[in-house]
């Protein structure tokens, strides 16, 4: 069969999660990966186009894909404490219908959002929704506020990290905010893969995906080289940091608390008018862990 084209994130979660895979230590399992690491945006784009048998993306983009993907029990990224931050240029309060600037002016305010079919995108629209929303790479956000071309901006990856040292405020942990309102873990992106694919080709991309995470877990120190050729951030205790945070037992496996999370995300999602209400549920792919 023809190699299994893989797309995954930059960020440091999944070059740690796949660092076993990217460079071949564990069992491919009979198959082959063309394997492309991008942007999580330009994942959700051109996965949404076809271009990718198997892919990260954010798990917004794949409540809306559900007619033709399902998502791997293993590589999703959930938890507790794991929400993008709405962070802002200056101390001015929330973004609201009459918000008023550092020197007063009362105007629309300009979010960045890393992506308008990221989850960081959908949490913003079910808390906040008010201003002029714009898109960005997720790498361009803060320095966009420092630079006062815009005036908040929903930060991932290791902004999450960054941004005090950025000199930037923070308005809201948006993470905390999902965590309140449903008492369940933010479901914040997964590995999909095409239902197209045959049953036996599914099965043997969750065992490689499923050692793959292992694997990292296992070798902690040996993971550092990959994650730091990809990231934008260089200090390893912050590399460390963010797999702290983002690699854990739902990483491994989704589990039924997952499930009951992403089904919380899609009635919210539909609720609100993002997701049709006849979109199908999110499949789970793969055999469970025994």
């Amino acid at each position: 069969m023809p190699p299994i084209h893989l797309g995954i994130s930059t960020c440091p979660n999944d070059t740690f999660a796949f660092h076993a895979l990217l460079n071949r230590r564990v069992d491919w399992r009979g198959l082959d990966f063309h394997v492309e690491l991008l942007d999580v945006q330009e994942l959700n784009e051109r996965l949404a186009r076809g271009e990718f048998d198997v892919a990260k993306a954010s798990f917004f983009a794949a409540l809306r894909m559900t007619d033709r993907l399902g998502v791997f029990r293993s590589g999703s990224a959930l938890g507790y404490s794991v929400g993008p931050l709405l962070l802002a240029a200056a101390n001015t309060g929330p973004p609201s219908d009459a918000w008023r600037d550092a020197q007063g002016t009362m105007r629309e305010p300009r979010v960045l959002c890393p992506g308008e079919a990221t989850t960081a995108h959908l949490l913003y629209r079910l808390f906040h929704g008010q201003g002029q929303v714009e898109y960005a790479v997720f790498s361009d956000i803060m320095p966009s506020l420092q630079a006062g071309t815009a005036d908040y901006g929903v930060c991932i990856h290791e902004g999450r990290f960054t941004w005090q040292e950025q000199g930037l405020h923070r308005v809201e942990d948006l993470g905390e905010r999902w965590e309140q309102a449903t008492n369940s873990p933010l479901p914040l992106g997964g590995i999909l893969g095409r239902l197209s694919l045959d049953r036996d080709t599914l099965d043997r991309v969750q065992q490689v995906i499923h050692e793959s995470v292992r694997y990292g877990l296992d070798h902690r120190d040996e993971t550092l080289p990959t994650m730091r050729h990809y990231a934008q951030e260089f200090n390893d205790d912050v590399l460390f940091a963010h797999v702290d945070l983002y690699v854990n037992d739902w990483t491994v496996d989704l589990g039924e608390s997952g499930e009951r999370a992403l089904a919380e995300l899609r009635a919210r999602a539909i609720a609100v008018g993002l997701v049709p209400e006849t979109s199908p549920a999110l499949q789970l792919l793969g055999q469970a862990a025994s």
